[in-house]
């Protein structure tokens, strides 16, 4: 039987049909793409590239070498002394472009950097330095997807290094005890990353106490300490670190630095404590007269850290003399020159150390109670309340745009 042939009607209708839906089709692509490309990671590489944007921080170099940073908005200008820049000669320009002010002074036009970043970003806490956080994520070895946790946020500089380490598939567990901190952290790491980083969660609240209702035991890669008591975190960190986990501190002083190396070998489950400090001094180029720069940036913090043990495993004993006096039964017979020092590890399964008694005036820092540690005590010069609302009312107005 023979099919019947359809009229020019029928076959017009059909192909515009046809038509019809593969316009759709392409549409709803379209659409998604378009969504997709919308919904980009907030750390994504386009963030940093490609010309300046409405809302992006630029830093201006003057010809004396001064640093000056802005946030582009239409129609506002920057001024100075020696005239001024409007912002609407900025936004479109392509990085590293020179702009020149009205009284013809020229201005290298850059995208700061991290470490520019976070030493001109608005600070609610006392940050750390580049110098530290690159040392930070090197010997932690904080790698891509890790779970790390952080706790004292501060202003949310050394978040940013981790955020960075970790990437968007690692999960970065930030726990600060003061809101307005945490607030003015978040605002700092929206307006660099040009987001709420996806693998960033803060945390308000007391470590100790949030931790175990956060994470699950023996799940956590990497733990960053940076507080005024980091002992006091020790058994619930140790609880959440995997074996082999890495547990990095970043202390002031050397009565902290003491006092936290102590409590680890007093607790057990944790290897022997290293702790060093940096020092970066820059250098004078210009001509023949290369020489160290009169300014540095010498100390400002120590470094410990260490690494969790498998359940149940002690330490190796250690062989090395330590000096007189390091601990109360430290020492030698002077009769007979033998060394009385023991190690009662060696007697514990579990690793632990007996605490060594106090010995007053030693750097061992164990008998100066929990009380006398102060921020003020350890040197610290905390801001006002008023100048911390301050900050965070202009980073959080900043950061969401308003």
């Amino acid at each position: 039987m023979t099919a019947p042939i359809p009229d020019a009607a029928e076959t017009t209708a059909t192909t515009a049909a046809a038509t019809t839906a593969s316009a759709a089709t392409a549409a709803a692509t379209t659409a998604t793409t378009a969504a997709a490309t919308t919904a980009a990671p907030a750390s994504s590489p386009t963030h940093r590239r490609g010309v300046f944007e409405v809302g992006e921080r630029v830093q201006l170099t003057d010809p004396k070498g001064r640093l000056h940073t802005v946030t582009l908005e239409p129609g506002r200008e920057f001024h100075t002394h020696r005239g001024f820049l409007r912002h609407d000669d900025l936004i479109g320009a392509p990085d590293g472009s020179v702009v020149t002010n009205t009284a013809q002074v020229d201005y290298l036009a850059l995208r700061p950097l991290l470490s520019d970043y976070v030493m001109s970003m608005p600070r609610g806490a006392a940050v750390i330095y580049p110098k530290d956080s690159g040392q930070i994520v090197q010997m932690a070895d904080i790698f891509p997807g890790a779970t790390v946790v952080e706790a004292g946020v501060g202003s949310g500089a050394l978040s940013m290094s981790l955020l960075r380490a970790i990437g968007e598939q690692g999960r970065l567990l930030s726990f600060e005890r003061r809101e307005d901190f945490a607030e003015i952290a978040k605002g700092n790491g929206r307006a660099f990353f040009g987001a709420d980083h996806p693998a960033w969660t803060v945390t308000v609240g007391d470590l100790v106490q949030t931790l175990p209702d956060v994470v699950a035991p023996g799940s956590v890669d990497r733990v960053v300490l940076d507080m005024l008591a980091p002992w006091e975190c020790l058994e619930a960190v140790g609880e959440a670190l995997i074996a082999g986990g890495v547990l990095i501190c970043y202390v002031a002083t050397t009565t902290q630095l003491s006092r936290v190396a102590e409590e680890i070998r007093a607790q057990g489950g944790w290897t022997e404590p290293a702790a060093w400090e940096s020092i970066v001094r820059g250098w004078h180029l210009e001509g023949l007269a290369v020489r160290p720069q009169h300014r540095m940036h010498g100390h400002t913090g120590f470094l410990i850290t260490t690494r969790r043990l498998a359940p149940g495993v002690a330490a190796p004993t250690r062989t090395r003399r330590p000096a007189k006096g390091a601990y109360p039964d430290a020492g030698a017979d002077t009769n007979t020159g033998a060394d009385t020092n023991t190690d009662t590890r060696a007697e514990d399964p579990s690793g632990a150390r007996p605490a060594a008694d106090p010995v007053p005036g030693s750097t061992a820092s164990m008998d100066i109670p929990d009380e006398a540690w102060t921020p003020e005590a350890v040197g610290e010069h905390p801001k006002s309340d008023k100048t911390i609302r301050r900050i965070r009312r202009s980073v959080v107005g900043t950061s969401d745009g308003s």
